[in-house]
């Protein structure tokens, strides 16, 4: 069967599951006006929104959320993610489908834009001086993690890539962040050394290569403590990094550290989410961190619940989370050490690459600052109107 053969299949299978929704009673798409974390979340037309690993860029008033389009992406295909998919929004709650702004490349299975290649995380910025976007998105090949860049005169495209196949200063390099000083225009990017350490590299002047400056932090030895789903952001004059553990798709305890300068030195300041008793992050990874410019000190978090709509006890109580935290720390303890068949589903299935993120959902919450340390608390439902 053929890569569309599929993709025919799975959109049949999607379409008839949008059609049960209407009957339900959803006839026209809802109109939000609060935001659900972990609930199903539509966009204007009525179907599940699709920007995971996503990332948020305002502009002229607007909202961009952009991201991985999972939509064909079951785990039992190899359909990683179908392009990257954006949506625009002027109240952050209702969100228009712009479509594919970067769509796979279908022929070339060299390509990076391959559905099979393992587009990851995608990373917009703007380059004033040249006038044009930056894109970076992160390559999953088996052990080794690269990078692509594109570029576009337009936020909503057409990309052209114009490199792959990239090792950040000469590092294989897991989850990043992309970020620009609206001082002097420079760029970094922080991302995880796989399995090892945290780095922050600068970027050449056109955004599009490392200069070789870098700085290295939170050495680790190895899953699940070493730090990935990174997301930077800058409150005052401080730089705060948000980071989860590694345990593939499964949710795990979050970290939040503190710097003076764009390199650190960073101080970390312990869970980022520290009323969640399951430890999990309230069963979510964070892609984003990003100030809402209509409001005075409002910063809100970008999460995915990439297991989905699954639940149960196990779940509620933190069970399952340590189970694939023990399983990843044995897996990749030196030597190795050997696994209960119980830890070995958990670290090959739960906490692998078997989810079907198709049928992923978002938590989005707000932060607060009590004695200037982030934290981030459970919120059934919320609204920007709670905030000034």
């Amino acid at each position: 069967m053929t890569l569309l053969d599929r993709r025919s299949i799975l959109a049949g299978t999607l379409a008839t599951s949008l059609a049960g929704i209407t009957r339900a009673g959803a006839a026209t798409p809802p109109r939000y006006t609060s935001f659900r974390p972990g609930e199903p979340w539509l966009d204007s037309a009525g179907k599940p929104i699709q920007a995971h690993g996503g990332s948020m860029f305002v502009h002229d008033g607007a909202f961009y959320w952009y991201g991985e389009n999972k939509e064909f992406t079951t785990g039992k295909n190899e359909i990683f993610s179908w392009g990257v998919r954006c949506y625009r929004s002027t109240d952050l709650y209702n969100w228009d489908d712009l479509g594919l702004i970067i769509p796979p490349d279908e022929t070339d299975r060299s390509s990076p834009l391959h559905p099979s290649a393992g587009l990851d995380r995608p990373h917009i910025v703007y380059h004033p001086g040249l006038k044009r976007f930056v894109c970076w998105v992160k390559m999953v090949k088996g052990a080794i993690q690269t990078r692509a860049v594109l570029v576009a005169d337009a936020f909503t495209g057409p990309y052209r890539l114009i490199r792959q196949g990239i090792a950040p200063v000469g590092m294989s390099a897991g989850d990043f962040d992309l970020a620009v000083s609206p001082d002097d225009g420079k760029a970094y990017m922080y991302f995880e050394r796989a399995h090892s350490e945290l780095i922050c590299a600068d970027l050449s002047e056109d955004y599009t290569e490392f200069t070789g400056y870098y700085s290295t932090h939170f050495p680790r030895p190895g899953p699940p403590t070493v730090r990935e789903g990174i997301a930077h952001f800058v409150r005052g004059n401080r730089h705060y990094i948000a980071s989860s553990g590694t345990t593939g798709y499964f949710p795990n305890p979050s970290e939040i550290a503190v710097g003076e300068t764009w390199h650190g030195p960073f101080t970390r300041l312990g869970d980022l989410h520290p009323r969640d008793r399951t430890r999990t992050s309230f069963n979510s990874q964070i892609s984003c961190i990003f100030r809402h410019p209509g409001k005075r000190d409002l910063y809100i978090a970008m999460a995915d619940r990439w297991m989905g709509p699954q639940s149960g006890a196990d779940f509620a109580n933190g069970d399952r989370s340590r189970l694939v935290q023990r399983a990843f720390a044995k897996d990749f303890a030196r030597p190795k050490q050997p696994l209960t068949a119980e830890e070995r589903r958990a670290r090959f299935e739960l906490g692998g690459l078997e989810v079907n993120t198709s049928q992923a959902r978002y938590v989005w919450l707000p932060l607060t600052f009590p004695g200037g340390v982030p934290r981030i608390d459970w919120r059934d439902e919320w609204s920007l109107d709670e905030f000034a």
